[in-house]
């Protein structure tokens, strides 16, 4: 019986001999191995970056947007409650005023508005909130300072800057202390922000502008109503509580009554990340099984080259077991040989899924991710396929019989 080196050393021989042909039996595990690491590796990448997007606006969020509908989640993706008239400034105030769980609340306006400095001109993304919005929102300022409860109430033109919004209009000019146009009025830069990167949607959160939600209602929009509170809590277990507390305040405040439906919807930031991932998962379970029936036509393309093989090599079969070879060495030969064509076909797909990870991390905003266990999954994988569609030639190439196989031509 050869050593399990020696079989290896066989099964790759046999490999080269005929290196079109493995190539092409590879090709099907190539596709569904890098096809599987690579969605496992999107997918991976996407939950990442939607737990650090959500998680970069705040912990113990409570997100009221306006609308009675669960499917106005997408307010999360800037403008797609600037329609909707229920949520207004004195909400916020009855939130601070009544609740007892909530440690903060901000109103907030989103949108968009060209934004020049002399011959230079953006569209920049404008947050409009309250001077609350630097700890509940998140904004780290970088350089200034950010709006205060004084410019709030005084509807200051004041704003403080992402990075890119400072790059396009200003270059290597310090912004602070200069005045730039918004939507054709002048605004005083204050204060820089802190890059953010992108968000879930790959939208760049550093081209944007915070301005006092006063300026922005009074000076920009003319408008009364708000695109969404935020609220935060001290504590991951007061969301419910507070929760509860912000929909009772809410109602008494828009005057509903007790049959009436909400004009407003709630969702904590669990519940978002939450719903998000289980969309991230369907999405990488769903394009991983399509991409496993690739694996199934590959394992079904191993086994016909292994009868292939079995059928070319009957001579040599024949004169292995004349000299002493048992049954269980040839099967044990040729399942090698399955296994090997396998896994280089597997490993071939990992480096395969490797570089479209490396193409999408440098040229999209899709982040991918390939972690040990979609390595250690997919290497498992291919030896299984080998394995399962490796075995029925070999069992046949083992019952071979001597005498007939000699006599093979």
């Amino acid at each position: 019986m050869g050593s399990f080196s020696e079989n290896i050393k066989i099964a790759f021989q046999s490999l080269f001999l005929n290196k079109l042909r493995s190539v092409l039996t590879m090709l099907g595990i190539i596709i569904g191995v890098g096809a599987v690491v690579a969605v496992m590796s999107i997918g991976s990448g996407a939950q990442d970056s939607v737990i650090a997007s959500i998680q970069g606006i705040g912990s113990n969020l409570i997100i009221i947007i306006p609308g009675s509908s669960q499917e106005d989640m997408g307010a999360l993706n800037q403008f797609s409650t600037a329609n909707k008239e229920s949520l207004k400034l004195e909400d916020v105030e009855a939130i601070k005023k009544y609740s007892r769980h909530v440690r903060g609340v901000i109103p907030v306006i989103l949108s968009a508005a060209p934004v020049t400095y002399f011959n230079k001109g953006i569209n920049a993304s404008v947050y409009a909130s309250s001077e609350d919005a630097e700890k509940v929102y998140n904004f780290e300022i970088e350089r200034g300072k950010f709006f205060s409860k004084s410019d709030v109430a005084n509807s200051a033109n004041v704003a403080c800057i992402g990075p890119t919004v400072s790059d396009k209009l200003f270059g290597d000019e310090d912004p602070l202390g200069k005045t730039m146009k918004v939507m054709g009025r002048n605004f005083k830069i204050i204060g820089t922000i802190k890059s953010k990167g992108t968000n879930m949607f790959g939208q760049d959160q550093d081209n944007a502008m915070a301005v006092p939600i006063t300026t922005a209602m009074n000076k920009l929009y003319g408008q009364k109503y708000l695109s969404m509170i935020i609220a935060d809590t001290e504590t991951e277990k007061d969301i419910d509580i507070a929760s509860e507390e912000i929909i009772r305040i809410l109602r008494k405040q828009h005057g509903l009554k007790g049959s009436d439906k909400n004009d407003f919807s709630i969702q904590s930031q669990t519940e978002i990340l939450e719903a998000l991932s289980t969309v991230t998962n369907i999405f990488t379970i769903t394009i991983g099984s399509i991409a496993a029936i690739s694996l199934l036509v590959g394992g079904i393309g191993i086994m016909n080259i292994m009868l292939v093989s079995v059928t070319e090599r009957t001579r040599e079969i024949g004169i292995r077991k004349a000299i002493g070879a048992k049954n269980r060495d040839i099967l044990i030969q040729f399942l090698t040989e399955s296994v090997v064509l396998s896994m280089s076909g597997g490993i071939m797909g990992i480096i395969f899924a490797g570089i479209i990870a490396l193409v999408l991390n440098r040229y999209s905003p899709i982040a991918a991710t390939i972690s040990p266990f979609s390595i250690l999954l997919a290497v498992s994988f291919s030896t299984f396929v080998g394995l399962f569609f490796g075995i029925y030639p070999a069992m046949r190439a083992a019952g071979l019989n001597p005498i007939e196989a000699l006599r093979f031509e």
